[in-house]
């Protein structure tokens, strides 16, 4: 296990130069600048509240720079994505039926602050909730005052850190749901990221459950 000690302004400085190097503003319309301007308010938030140590190897890292499927769509920021030391790209899986992503929203408990790019706070891959029943997990985690990951905030953690998506160590994405059994997820398949769902009550031992302890805008909403 190794703990890093995290410099919060430098940290998130290297989240939004990842953004910008992985066409971030060329997708969402706006020239690197306005991206930079759209995102700024956050950096010193991040400074506030982003100290402490990081440990991605174990999955667990202090904040997210999180950009929101109303700047860049889900199928584009998911295809920006590798596994650790590889370029293949991420994809969608295709047992999303079309216009089914769409409906996948963040559920009311994850009280989004922006509806376009905010700080997730506290982040860990949960890996031990591999084996379990999605939908005792994500009980736990309330239990414990956090909230599943949105499908957002998945592609966020493994795009500003890809080494936290490994073998057997993938999660599931409790914080975006469409209405029915279906919990979205991200693991690997064909030696990429994958985007696709399992059983709300099915277990996978591969599978744990992504949280986070609470979620910053500059401006709350």
């Amino acid at each position: 296990m190794t703990h890093t000690a995290i410099d919060p302004g430098a940290e998130f400085d290297r989240q939004v130069h990842n953004l910008i190097e992985r066409d971030y503003p060329t997708m969402a319309r706006l020239t690197p600048e306005q991206f930079t301007a759209l995102v700024a308010p956050l950096r010193d938030l991040a400074t506030d509240v982003g100290h402490g140590t990081g440990a991605p190897d174990t999955g667990r890292v202090p904040f997210l720079l999180v950009v929101t499927r109303d700047v860049v769509a889900i199928e584009q920021t998911m295809a920006r994505t590798t596994l650790h030391g590889k370029t293949g790209p991420g994809f969608v899986d295709r047992s999303f039926e079309p216009g089914a992503l769409e409906r996948f929203v963040a559920v009311e408990e994850t009280g989004l602050p922006d509806r376009r790019a905010y700080l997730l706070l506290d982040v860990e891959r949960g890996e031990e909730f591999c084996g379990a029943v999605p939908n005792d997990a994500m009980d736990t985690i309330a239990t414990r005052g956090r909230s599943p990951l949105t499908i957002e905030e998945g592609i966020a953690l493994i795009t500003h850190f890809p080494e936290i998506l490994v073998k057997n160590k993938c999660f599931s994405l409790g914080g975006s749901r469409s209405g029915d059994r279906r919990v979205p997820a991200i693991w690997i398949s064909r030696h990429t990221p994958k985007l696709g769902w399992c059983w709300e009550g099915n277990p996978h031992t591969w599978l744990g459950m992504a949280s986070a302890g609470s979620r910053r805008a500059a401006t709350e909403q």
